[in-house]
């Protein structure tokens, strides 16, 4: 009479363990963009403030073009970088959240 009560137990303890490892791999994931997000805005605002000094310096109106174009290039390659390796670790990401829901799923007789 208790075989199919602790059955559902197990299977309910089973597929909290899912969520929790599941949830943990979110975690560390998101962790991982923040810190990659917060590196890129620290380096494009670097950027940033050494140009405006060049700027600020430049002898000829000419010379603040060049600069001025340099820098918009570079923020632009650096943004499209950016932009493709935070699509790569979110695609890593959900593929880590998932692996632990795959790997029970699995093991689940069918």
């Amino acid at each position: 009479m208790d075989q199919p009560f602790e059955e559902f137990q197990k299977v309910g303890k089973d597929g909290f363990d899912v969520a929790v490892r599941s949830f943990g791999e979110v975690n560390k994931g998101f962790q991982a963009i923040a810190a990659e997000v917060t590196g890129y805005s620290k380096r494009a605002f670097e950027d940033g403030t050494r140009t405006f000094e060049q700027l600020a310096g430049a002898k000829s109106v000419e010379q603040a073009i060049e600069i001025q174009s340099q820098y918009v290039k570079r923020a632009y390659d650096a943004y499209t970088a950016e932009v493709s390796k935070l699509g790569e670790m979110y695609v890593g990401l959900a593929r880590n959240a998932y692996q632990p829901v795959k790997s029970a799923l699995a093991k689940k007789p069918a």
